[in-house]
């Protein structure tokens, strides 16, 4: 099995080295992160200008642009062959409910499935790295699990509570929960006396009710989650046609 790599947190992360360290093991990897932290950045493409590719000292390849660069990038023009398999993370921290839709590391993983290439995002439930081996072995028994019962390209998003990997729960399917609206943002002032603001936190859970991400992970269990892409409104379109009628 070939697998290629990418993350949010950047090339040096422990989330990514962890994973990559899990994976190798059990099939060929190269792995293709941006330089620094992008997190947030959904799934932007640099098309304002042009992006270099480097080869880290470990064998990683870092590029001064997004998760989506990485893979855009690695699936066009970087790598003489198709991956069987994309694979994004681990990230620092949660990627649950409307999470998703920010996310730079289910990003990268939506990048790949829209190349047509099945791809799983994991991230770590709590900042911080604690038990990071430990989620990363979580990461390789579901790689293995090689989601047959899903039809192909598939794209799953994976919550792993910070636990020791003994003490880990099941993997159970989930869906999305929700949260409230964000935070509002933190004004401050710049050195020279302008105002500047700084994004406020997420909102705290809305809907996290049994069969949820958020509520899999409070029970310390790991949450799998199938996405789709398609943004389409079935509901709405039905009724917009019948107004056009």
């Amino acid at each position: 099995m070939r697998i290629l790599i990418s993350n949010d947190d950047g090339y040096l992360a422990p989330g990514i080295n962890a994973l990559a360290e899990a994976l190798a093991p059990i099939a060929d990897i190269v792995v293709v992160a941006p330089d620094s932290n992008r997190s947030g950045a959904s799934n932007s493409l640099s098309l304002d200008r042009p992006l270099s590719v480097t080869q880290a000292g470990n064998g990683f390849y870092f590029v001064n642009g997004t998760p989506t660069d990485c893979v855009h990038i690695a699936l066009t023009g970087m790598l003489d062959y198709r991956p069987d398999l994309i694979v994004s993370g681990i990230n620092n921290g949660q990627n649950m409910g409307d999470d998703t839709l920010y996310s730079g590391t289910v990003a990268a993983a939506t990048e790949g499935f829209l190349f047509g290439i099945p791809a799983i995002a994991f991230s770590q439930v709590q900042h911080g790295w604690e038990h990071i081996d430990s989620a990363a072995l979580v990461a390789r028994d579901i790689v293995l699990r090689r989601f047959d019962e899903l039809a192909s390209p598939y794209l799953v998003n994976v919550n792993i509570p910070n636990l020791p990997y003994e003490q880990m729960g099941p993997m159970v399917a989930t869906r999305l929960g929700r949260r409230h609206q964000a935070e509002p943002v933190i004004r401050a002032q710049d050195p020279r006396g302008r105002e500047i603001f700084w994004i406020g936190p997420p909102g705290a859970t809305r809907d996290a009710g049994q069969g949820t991400d958020f509520y899999a992970t409070a029970q310390g269990q790991v949450s799998v989650t199938p996405l789709q892409v398609d943004l389409t409104h079935k509901l709405q379109l039905d009724l917009l046609a019948r107004g056009f009628a």
